[in-house]
């Protein structure tokens, strides 16, 4: 039996793993959106304790976005409070 090549060798290795290598895989928009909807999906299905952190989690996250809104209608940015906007003169 005649001895292995090594992968560095190997030029169609090479160049098959310098293709893979150049390729990304990437999700951006609606689909990467349906891939976080549905991994947390099969994570609450799955696991009873990660619901209940699911739903604290919802609920701290909403009583805060809250707190932010009324904060910021009750006290709205003016203009003074703006700082230089373009600081570079751009």
């Amino acid at each position: 039996m005649p001895p292995m090549e090594s992968e560095s060798w190997n030029p169609t290795h090479r160049k098959v793993r310098d293709e893979w290598s150049t390729q990304r895989f990437s999700l951006r928009g609606s689909a990467g959106l349906v891939v976080a909807v549905g991994v947390v999906a099969v994570l609450l299905i799955a696991l009873p304790a990660y619901r209940w952190f699911f739903l604290f989690s919802v609920v701290i996250g909403l009583v805060i976005a809250g707190g932010l809104a009324l904060w910021h209608r009750l006290r709205p940015i003016k203009e003074k409070d703006v700082g230089h906007k373009r600081p570079l003169g751009l």
